[in-house]
């Protein structure tokens, strides 16, 4: 089983990948990889890690791939992007014909190199609509990243997903065409903070136009309460975090502060909350009071 919260399997046919934007300071994948080539050096058993991350590999052995009889959802790629230009059109073929002929399985297949996506002839693999096994993605990190948006809605898939990870603020989003939402903060070393209102402003519009949504996880950091909010507890909670190395102020423009800098002569912008610094787990993914784990509906 796979600790992403939105599939049940990962599936790596492509190995190693290059940094292309703002979303990709904190690659999960880069450091997994390092671990596991780690690994391989004292036990041989990963070779398909042996290279460093930076190399792509696609890997036809991994084609011949046995899923199993139960029925499942498969991240295809999550160490790695199908659509890297180091990835031969052919090889890209061959991985969406496998998932074609493996009926019984849900391959969820998410990009960040989307241009790549429009002149891909999808219709070479399975003429018409992509079969309702296929699901095709975007990553969009960014406001200046809604392109890929555009991208995959031009795409012949039946389910089009995208995933708002590590997420910053987006502004209005056009989501026609689109199925499903996904939003999740950072988790490790170096992850940065998610305002609640980035997270709002996607759930509304998402639900407003018929998307599902899923909410995966604040990330390292909790929200902790508003600056500004009318509660006679927010100056406790300010001189709390101002002691605590690990609780800062940020702002809508994603702009942080750590508070223990400001003890004084500090006018936080509007719209400041105060986070703090608690780990994956104990932030936990309650958006205002509420879980959200939705899927796309799809039927056979």
């Amino acid at each position: 089983m796979s600790k992403i919260e939105w599939t049940d399997k990962t599936w790596n046919p492509v190995t190693g990948c290059t940094k292309i934007s703002e979303g990709c300071q904190n690659c999960y994948a880069e450091k997994m990889h390092k671990r596991l080539q780690a690994m391989d050096f004292q036990t041989g058993k990963n070779p398909k890690y042996r290279k460093d991350f930076s190399w792509v590999k696609s890997h036809t052995s991994e084609l011949n791939t046995d899923f199993g009889k139960k029925p499942k959802m498969i991240f295809v790629n999550s160490m790695a992007d199908l659509f890297h230009k180091d990835v031969p059109d052919e090889f890209i073929v061959d991985t969406i014909s496998t998932c074609h002929c493996q009926h019984r399985h849900t391959f969820q297949i998410l990009t960040k190199r989307s241009e790549r996506l429009n002149y891909f002839n999808f219709e070479q693999i399975v003429p018409g609509v992509l079969p309702n096994n296929i699901w095709l993605g975007v990553s969009v990190e960014l406001a200046k990243y809604k392109h890929r948006i555009d991208d995959l809605r031009k795409t012949n898939a039946k389910v089009k997903f995208i995933s708002f990870e590590p997420l910053c603020d987006v502004g209005e989003l056009d989501l026609s065409g689109i199925d499903w939402v996904i939003v999740g903060g950072e988790s490790g070393p170096g992850a940065r903070p998610m305002h609640p209102d980035w997270v709002r402003n996607i759930r509304d519009q998402a639900l407003a136009q018929g998307c599902k949504f899923m909410f995966k996880q604040w990330g390292e950091w909790k929200p902790v309460c508003s600056f500004y909010q009318e509660n006679d507890d927010i100056v406790d909670v300010w001189q709390d975090a101002v002691l605590d190395d690990n609780a800062l102020l940020l702002d809508t423009e994603g702009c942080s502060e750590y508070l223990g800098d400001h003890i004084s002569a500090y006018q936080p912008p509007d719209k400041s909350w105060i986070m703090r610094k608690v780990g994956k787990k104990k932030a936990g993914c309650l958006l205002d009071g509420k879980e959200y784990k939705e899927y796309p509906n799809v039927s056979c």
